[in-house]
């Protein structure tokens, strides 16, 4: 069993770790800049495909938290990097913001509505139901089909919207073809996270507040798991699953090192 002291990178979850709705996790500060000044690798992950790292950083940064854009690894930079393993210079019809089609124009990716080899699904706010026809129709046609997370439905501050995993359903259901799904809970994302830091799951903890996504992933791709207490995991959550993490903590404030304490003892020569 490792302990935490044997852990020497960090993957963390964004939402309900670090931020809520754009304010900052007590604690979170605290923990970036701990891991920056010890030199400790790490990465932010998101199944969030709608921005770039460029803008979540910038996002993180007005809210406080320092994080470079090269520390950030969203569910688009995943899906980008899994196709360009399986079709170098393929192409694809997407669905999505900028954030995806920036990652797989970057992947040597082209962007078509000519037959596709893809058909990739990400979040977007402006689902297009022409867009999606054509996507059923490029399935239809032998085009394959790629989800960049499964997540059924997104916060905002009006209450929940519909994301990737309903649109995705609605595709499934007219062409009965299901999405490869790289997103967390897919370990996938984690193990091309690890590569990208050139960590070791050995070595690596994953923070998150989801039981069902960041958890069971972490726990599949060998992780050392930390559930936090500040997203939508409580304890009677943890206990509706088979598995468990190694910690549960109430936030990433308890992840935080102690500072040493200085003594009023006279020193003993």
């Amino acid at each position: 069993m490792r302990t935490r002291a044997e852990i020497e990178c960090w993957l963390t979850d964004m939402d309900g770790v670090l931020v809520h709705e754009n304010t900052p996790v007590p604690g979170a500060a605290e923990l970036l800049e701990q891991w920056r000044e010890d030199g400790t690798p790490f990465l932010v992950l998101t199944n969030n495909s709608i921005f770039t790292p460029r803008d979540l950083s910038a996002r993180l940064r007005q809210s406080g938290l320092i994080v470079p854009e090269a520390a950030i690894w969203t569910s688009a930079l995943a899906t980008a990097d899994f196709l360009r393993g399986q079709a170098p210079g393929g192409s694809a019809f997407v669905i999505g913001e900028a954030g995806l089609t920036t990652a797989l124009h970057e992947a040597g990716f082209i962007m078509t509505e000519t037959e596709p080899d893809y058909v990739v699904v990400g979040e977007t706010r402006n689902y297009s139901f022409e867009a999606i026809t054509k996507a059923i129709r490029f399935i239809g046609a032998g085009s394959r089909f790629i989800a960049t997370n499964p997540d059924a439905t997104g916060p905002s501050t009006d209450g929940v919207l519909p994301a990737t995993g309903a649109i995705s359903a609605l595709i499934t259901k007219a062409t009965g073809m299901e999405p490869y799904v790289v997103g967390k809970p897919n370990p996938m994302m984690f193990r091309s996270a690890l590569n990208r830091i050139g960590a070791h799951s050995e070595t690596t903890g994953m923070i998150g507040d989801r039981m069902d996504t960041d958890i069971v992933a972490g726990i599949e791709a060998g992780l050392h798991t930390v559930l936090v207490m500040t997203g939508i995991s409580d304890l009677a959550e943890i206990e509706r699953y088979p598995f468990r993490p190694d910690e549960v903590l109430d936030s990433v404030a308890d992840l935080i090192r102690p500072e040493p304490v200085e003594s009023d003892l006279p020193e003993v020569l």
